[in-house]
């Protein structure tokens, strides 16, 4: 690339922008805008307008300020900050409003001949097509653009600004017999038919656009990161004052019926008004369609450089710039070739709707991505100027907010064709991520002040609302999942969970690969589970060890974990001991323990849960019927229920029944009393007899045990449980609170 190309300096940012603000609907459409809506109706448009552009320049300003932008403007910005995918997507759609957006100008051009228009169809009735002019205008652009480059519209642009800024001046030195006859003041200034209030604003939202007219030329600029925070900001904020003083002159120098008859009323207001303002409005347009032909071009020619269409020749073509001064000659072309379509088909108003979607489109992005990087940016991203978040937030907001009130139907298309757009590039390009990062580094900062928050508001109560956040651990995963389905039931709604899969051995250079090998291979194969459970390694030489550092951790949500998950094989219980071993260590801390016992068996979700209470044992009891709830939430126990059980001798049946009842009808025990079922308990017939015969087809039962039974009984404690299948033993460690 020859570095002479790049010369420009911030001056041909602002006078870009300024000559695009200060443009064809400020000439054609002001009028018309006052006349309908009144001063405070366009007054509003202005200042709705500007929620979007002011946040979008300091947004572009921002970016710019952090890395130098290369050629492509606002592609670059949003394509660095997405990714290639989604940056693709929205260039596409910049492309085409910036493409279209220099017929719409040639179009404007056309009506500063409205004085020979008129002379025709009045001196001879004859009606001449706006195209006669049109058309060869735009071929005469197209090929000034093609053969000269930007280096003529830069040079040309001074000399458009001056007779733009004349024409305003001798405009606002202007006056009227209306002016004359008439004391008008802002008191008596009117807000009409606010119905048609969106109707105009589609048609003038284009006067606000010019402001990122600039930074198409980021390429060719010595120093983007000055030239374009400066250019951008002092031709948004000069543009919406200059706006303001124009819309008070319209409103009181013209009554409503000629402002809105007299597309040229300025023309009637202005000093030598016949002769200044349609010089002014052919300056003015030919220098915004000269920043578009310059702007477009640079655009489609960075998307091809990123591959951003599916074949390498159009890629090549579309990329393709001459040696002496990197002009895009073949995306300069294609510009021109959209731009005539358009010049053939289409009307001011109608032109300038579209444009005002897609602009919507590509401002809303740039304002996101600064609201995001004020969140989850990488420790790389340090702008030299920085907008403010709010800011940002806002004009994000409020462009979604304005496309659908505009024309919901069209927005909702919008979005359709541009996803659509998305998933054919992502399809051909999958190799390519970009959003995810800057979306989950927002995420992960927001995370991390909840959790903060959380840890401070928890610290101030006195009582805690209980909610499991369990642990498990477990070297088996790849042999049993019963333990992460476990976890997962417990997780999906009121719970957190998070699984461990432990790597046995001490920690090194191949333990590590090992574990993201498998760490990677778990998350694979929970996948298609709708996992809710976070999933990690964790490398140890013992299982004491592995169990010390686990109930150690920090939970996941923000809240501490209260909750141990040890699991086995019922039909091959070797690490049973182990558990037992470690019972007492986990026990000293605040933890409540559950115990899964893996059977062979399927689980039968519509034979539902089966929770054995015992009135004696009131601890592990609220325990077990709050898991049995969390654990029926999930959608595959969408067909089971949950049935208490509870043995007692015969001779206490119905104090024990009276009780129960008691339970159900404070609300205390959450359940219907035909969920309950109390059974006696008769002579030489032992408790896990009774259990196996009842809960035989269950898809999971609860049991509670007691520190002092697992201390004395050991591996007997979990014997003798054969017939029924996956069994969870609980202990809690304190009594749970059932309201």
């Amino acid at each position: 690339m020859n570095n002479n190309s790049k010369k420009f300096g911030t001056a041909p940012v602002f006078f870009t922008a300024i000559s695009t603000i200060l443009g064809a609907i400020l000439f054609l459409r002001f009028g018309y805008a006052v006349g309908t809506l009144g001063f405070w109706g366009v007054i509003l448009i202005i200042f709705l307008g500007h929620l979007v552009t002011i946040p979008t320049a300091l947004a572009i300003s921002e970016i710019a300020t952090n890395k130098r932008v290369e050629g492509g403007g606002e592609y670059f910005i949003i394509s660095r900050s997405f990714g290639l995918n989604i940056g693709a997507t929205i260039g596409i759609a910049l492309f085409m409003s910036q493409a279209i957006s220099v017929a719409f100008y040639v179009i404007a051009f056309t009506e500063s001949f409205e004085f020979l228009f008129n002379f025709l169809q009045e001196k001879y009735n004859f009606a001449l097509p706006r195209q006669v002019i049109s058309l060869p205008v735009m071929a005469l652009l197209a090929i000034l653009i093609i053969k000269k480059g930007a280096n003529l519209g830069v040079k040309a642009l001074y000399f458009v600004v001056a007779i733009l800024l004349v024409s305003l001046v001798l405009f606002f030195l202007g006056t009227t017999g209306h002016a004359d006859s008439t004391t008008y003041s802002l008191s008596h200034a009117e807000l009409r038919n606010p119905q048609d209030f969106f109707i105009v604003f589609a048609i003038i939202f284009p006067a606000f656009t010019g402001m990122t007219a600039g930074v198409g030329l980021s390429g060719d600029l010595k120093k983007p990161s000055r030239a374009i925070p400066l250019g951008t900001t002092l031709a948004t904020i000069s543009g919406m004052i200059i706006y303001f003083f124009i819309v008070y002159k319209l409103a009181k120098s013209a009554p409503v019926e000629d402002l809105i008859e007299h597309q040229l009323i300025m023309s009637k207001i202005a000093v030598g008004g016949a002769i200044v303002i349609p010089l002014g409005l052919a300056a003015s347009t030919i220098s915004s369609a000269l920043g578009s032909v310059m702007v477009a071009p640079r655009t489609l020619q960075a998307l091809a450089l990123d591959h951003a269409f599916p074949s390498k020749k159009v890629n090549r073509w579309l990329a393709a710039a001459n040696v002496k001064d990197n002009e895009p000659k073949n995306a300069s072309v294609v510009t021109a070739v959209i731009a005539f379509v358009f010049v053939a088909l289409g009307d001011v108003n109608a032109v300038a709707s579209i444009i005002s979607m897609f602009f919507m489109v590509t401002y809303g992005s740039l304002c996101l991505i600064s609201f995001l990087n004020h969140f989850g940016s990488s420790p790389s991203y340090r702008p030299s100027f920085r907008s403010k978040w709010y800011i940002s937030l806002t004009g994000f907001l409020v462009a979604v907010w304005v496309m659908f009130k505009i024309n919901t139907p069209y927005a909702l298309l919008s979005f359709a064709v541009i996803s659509l757009i998305y998933i054919y590039i992502n399809h051909y390009h999958k190799y390519r991520k970009g959003f995810a990062s800057i979306f989950a580094n927002a995420l992960f900062q927001l995370n991390r002040n909840l959790q903060i928050l959380i840890q401070n508001k928890n610290s101030k109560k006195t009582h805690k609302e209980w909610r499991p956040s369990a642990i498990c651990i477990s070297k088996d995963s790849f042999k049993r999942d019963k333990a992460f389905l476990l976890l997962n039931w417990i997780a999906f709604k009121y719970g957190f969970g998070t699984y461990l899969h432990r790597i046995e051995g001490y920690y090194s250079k191949s333990t590590v690969q090992t574990a993201k090998n498998e760490s990677e291979r778990l998350l694979s194969m929970f996948s298609d589970v709708g996992n809710h459970v976070y999933i990690d390694t964790l490398i140890s030489p013992s299982y004491t060890s592995a169990i010390a550092q686990a109930i150690q951790i920090p939970g996941i949500a923000g809240m501490e974990n209260n909750m141990i998950i040890f699991e086995y094989d019922k039909d091959n219980p070797d690490n049973l001991e182990d558990i037992i071993d470690n019972f007492s260590l986990v026990n000293s801390g605040d933890f409540d323990i559950c115990i899964l016992a893996s059977s062979g068996k399927s689980i039968p979700f519509k034979n539902g849960i089966h929770v054995w209470i015992n009135s004696l044992d009131s601890e592990n009891a609220n325990l077990m019927i709050l898991l049995s709830f969390i654990i029926l939430g999930h959608p595959d126990w969408k067909k089971g229920y949950i049935q208490i059980f509870e043995i007692c001798l015969p001779e206490r049946m119905e104090e024990t029944r009276q009780k129960m009842k008691e339970l159900v009808n404070s609300g205390r025990l959450p359940i219907t009393a035909k969920n309950i079922k109390i059974i006696p308990q008769e002579p030489n017939v032992s408790r896990k007899a009774i259990i196996n015969q009842y809960s035989e087809k269950a898809g999971l039962t609860l049991i509670g045990v007691r520190e002092e039974l697992v201390k004395h009984e050991k591996e007997k404690l979990f014997e003798g449980y054969d017939t029924i299948g996956t069994t969870l033993f609980v202990h809690s460690k304190y009594q749970k609170e059932i309201e």
